[in-house]
């Protein structure tokens, strides 16, 4: 019987072997694999995320949202606050069958955010202020306190819920609800100056949220542990709070930045992407994808191509994103060795997986 990659992964998280022996146990494995392998197995991927144990995920998933939709409906008739307690309520006692019993992955993380959201929101309501998704600066202005009591309510909520279960995406969640926090009372000490605060303070909590994301990275180069999973989430946070604000100056009012605004958008997605290869995280590349493909948009206008530029943009950016799938390790074996080999060695180093070292050794 061979040993699976799963189980050492679980060895390693509950300490029951160090990340040290459970490469010689991987290197144990490949030298006594047979020499006559089957056909080779894909790679796995290096940036590993438990997200979806099987379809068993997804289908409970899918019940989960008709669910929870149709409750907060009904409940609704009772009053906008009532609705997001009882969604909210539900959502806890069906993470105490899915998250603690079943541990589901994907319904693990709906049940979270849905949770802590909809806190957020009932707080909201019974101020007796209805927050709309995406609030704006006239909104902060009449309603100053609703934003940092939400985000009171939803950081408690966070709290609560990792302490009884324990998921990965909820440190994500506490930094999303500080950031409510920090923007609702700036928006509040400043109504008149809020337009002109808000991109500094996002990219700020971005690089907040950044480097710990990075502090958990380094602390597990080789990413055999939940740490990783921490960090992946609060790359996903950190990106988009980095990213919108940094290209959102070089945005016209018509959602274009124009030919003068297209360079500069491509060059901080450069910069962004020699960040994610660096750190070998593809969250920062994610969240400038559409702003490189308004940006190529742009660009292409000019060479006369009107009419097909939308379809132009996707076609460059579809590619691009498929050279640097295929060509995303190489380029950073590259990367890595211009820096000095001490800090190329902190950096993420995923180990070559069971199944690559089976491969290579047939």
């Amino acid at each position: 019987m061979t040993l699976s990659e799963q189980t050492v992964l679980a060895a390693v998280e509950r300490g029951i072997i160090s990340p040290e022996q459970a490469e010689r146990l991987r290197a144990l494995e490949a030298e006594l694999a047979p020499s006559t392998a089957a056909p080779l197995p894909p790679p796995d991927d290096d940036e590993r995320l438990r997200l979806v144990g099987g379809f068993g995920d997804i289908f409970v998933t899918i019940g989960l949202a008709l669910f929870l939709g149709a409750l907060g409906y009904f409940g609704d008739t009772l009053g906008t606050a009532v609705a997001w307690v009882v969604v909210a309520a539900a959502s806890w006692l069906l993470a105490e069958f899915f998250t603690r019993v079943q541990r589901m992955a994907l319904p693990s993380i709906v049940l979270l955010v849905v949770f802590c959201g909809s806190v957020f929101y009932a707080v909201s309501a019974c101020l007796g202020d209805n927050m709309p998704f995406l609030p704006n600066e006239r909104w902060f202005s009449q309603y100053p306190l609703t934003t940092p009591l939400g985000g009171l309510g939803a950081l408690a909520a966070t709290i609560l819920h990792y302490w009884r279960f324990r998921v990965p995406i909820a440190l994500a969640a506490t930094a999303a609800a500080v950031v409510a926090i920090v923007v609702g009372v700036a928006a509040a000490a400043a109504p008149g100056a809020f337009n002109v605060v808000i991109n500094p303070l996002l990219v700020a909590c971005g690089l907040g949220i950044f480097a710990l994301a990075m502090r958990f990275d380094l602390s597990d180069p080789q990413r055999l542990t939940r740490r990783t999973d921490i960090a992946f989430w609060l790359h996903m946070l950190a990106a988009p709070l980095i990213v919108h604000p940094l290209i959102h100056g070089f945005i016209g009012p018509d959602g274009s930045p124009g030919v003068a605004g297209a360079l500069p958008v491509l060059a901080v997605f450069t910069v962004l992407g020699v960040v994610a290869v660096l750190i070998d995280r593809r969250a920062l590349l994610a969240s400038g994808l559409s702003y490189a493909g308004v940006a190529f948009a742009s660009l292409i206008e000019v060479t006369g191509f009107t009419k097909s530029s939308t379809p132009l943009s996707l076609l460059v950016l579809g590619a691009l994103i498929l050279l640097l799938s295929a060509l995303w390790h190489p380029l950073r074996r590259g990367v890595l060795a211009l820096l000095p080999a001490r800090l190329a060695q902190r950096l993420p180093h995923p180990p070559v997986s069971l199944s690559t070292r089976n491969a290579s050794s047939s």
